[in-house]
C-alpha cells in the first residue's frame, strides 16, 4: 500500500431515481368504441447499490465522486406497457466497507464477501396505471398514480481493513519492521514516531503451504480515543481483526504498564475489543541478555500468552507463528 493511494473514509450524495408514473390510458381500436383502462405501470426508479470487489483495497476511486445519481424510471404507456425501470448506479468498494447516513451516524449496511450486493437508497416505486383501479362501479378511471421520488441522503463510506491479525502497539514499537521481516509487504519504516500512517497488510506464510493477513496498523497512544495522535481514525481497522497482536518494544520501562494503557485505548474506543483473542510480543528482544529477558519475563501479564521476538534476527519468530495460527483456528 502506498501511503497518498491509502483512502478510507468519504463522503457523498447518493440520490436514486423516481419511480415513472403510471399511464391513464383506455383501450382503442377498430369495432371497439368503448375498451376498458389499459394503462400500464410506471417503471421503478433505479437504486444505488454498492458491490464487494476483493481486488480493491481502497476508496481511492471515489473520492473525488460528490454526486451519485440514479436514474428515473420511464412513465407507463397504453397497451399496459410497462415504463422501463430506471439504471441503477452500483459502486465497487473493498471487502469491509461500511456505509453511514452521514447526518445521523446511523449504520445502513457493511460489504465483507467478493460479489456482495446491498442497495444503499432505494429507487422510487412506479406508480400503479388505470387499468388497477376499474372497479364494477367504476369502469372507466381517469387517475393513475405518479411515481414515488426517489431519495436523496449523505452517504459515509469507512472502510475496516479485513485481517486475521492486527498488530497493536505504540509509535516505534516495531511493527512495521516485524510486518516486512515475516511477509513480502514493504511498510516505511524509520526511526520516528509515525513512521506508518496508513494500515499495511501483509500475506504471512506459514507450514504447508498455509498463511494468514497481518495489518500495520498505526501507533497508539495515550489518549487516542480521545482523539490525540492519530486518533480513533484507525482504530477501527482493528475491529475486523480476529487477533490482537500487542508488540512492546524490549526497552520499555513497565511492559504490563504499557500493555494496560493500549488495553484501557481499545476498551474507550470499543469494548468489544477486550473480547478477541490477544497475544503480547515483547520486539527488540535482541537488545537483552539471557538475565534480562528473565527478568523481564516476571513483568509480562499472566493472563496473556507472551514471545520474546526480534525481527531482525528471527528469535522467536517461529514460535509466535506458531501460536498465532493456533489462536486463529481454536
Amino acid at each position: 500500500m502506498s501511503s497518498p493511494n491509502f483512502i478510507d473514509y468519504v463522503k457523498f450524495c447518493s440520490r436514486s431515481g423516481a419511480g415513472g408514473a403510471g399511464s391513464v390510458h383506455f383501450r382503442r381500436e377498430k369495432f371497439v368504441p368503448k375498451g376498458g383502462p389499459d394503462g400500464g405501470d410506471g417503471g421503478r426508479g433505479g437504486h444505488v447499490i454498492l458491490r464487494g470487489n476483493k481486488q480493491l483495497w481502497t476508496l481511492l476511486h471515489l473520492k473525488y465522486k460528490k454526486h451519485v445519481i440514479a436514474d428515473n424510471g420511464k412513465p407507463g404507456e397504453g397497451g399496459k406497457r410497462f415504463g422501463a425501470d430506471g439504471k441503477d448506479v452500483i459502486l465497487e468498494v473493498p471487502l469491509g466497507t461500511v456505509a453511514k447516513d452521514a447526518e445521523t451516524g446511523e449504520k445502513k449496511l457493511e460489504i465483507l464477501e467478493d460479489g456482495q450486493e446491498v442497495i444503499l437508497t432505494s429507487g422510487g416505486r412506479g406508480g400503479l396505471g388505470n387499468d388497477h383501479f376499474k372497479t364494477s362501479t367504476n369502469q372507466a378511471p381517469h387517475h393513475a398514480q405518479p411515481g414515488e421520488p426517489g431519495i436523496e441522503e449523505w452517504i459515509i463510506l469507512e472502510l475496516k481493513v479485513l485481517a486475521d491479525v492486527g498488530l497493536v502497539g505504540f509509535p516505534n514499537a516495531g511493527k512495521s519492521t516485524l510486518l516486512a521481516s515475516v511477509s513480502a509487504a514493504k511498510p516505511e519504516i524509520a526511526d520516528y514516531p509515525f513512521t506508518t500512517i496508513v494500515p499495511n497488510l501483509g500475506v504471512i506464510q506459514y507450514r504447508d503451504f498455509k498463511s494468514f493477513v497481518m495489518a500495520d496498523i498505526p501507533g497508539i497512544i495515550e489518549g487516542a480515543s480521545e482523539g490525540k495522535g492519530l486518533g480513533t481514525r484507525f482504530l477501527r481497522h482493528i475491529e475486523r481483526n480476529a487477533i490482537l497482536l500487542f508488540l512492546i518494544p524490549a526497552d520499555t520501562n513497565d511492559i504490563k504498564h504499557d500493555y494496560n494503557v493500549l488495553l484501557n485505548e481499545l476498551k474507550q474506543h470499543n469494548p468489544e475489543l477486550l473480547d478477541k483473542k490477544r497475544i503480547l510480543a515483547v520486539s527488540k528482544s535482541d537488545l537483552l541478555d539471557e538475565e534480562l529477558m528473565a527478568e523481564m519475563k516476571e513483568e509480562v501479564p499472566e493472563e496473556i500468552s507472551a514471545h520474546f521476538i526480534s525481527s531482525i534476527t528471527g528469535f522467536g519468530i517461529t514460535e509466535l507463528k506458531d501460536d498465532i495460527w493456533k489462536a486463529i483456528n481454536t
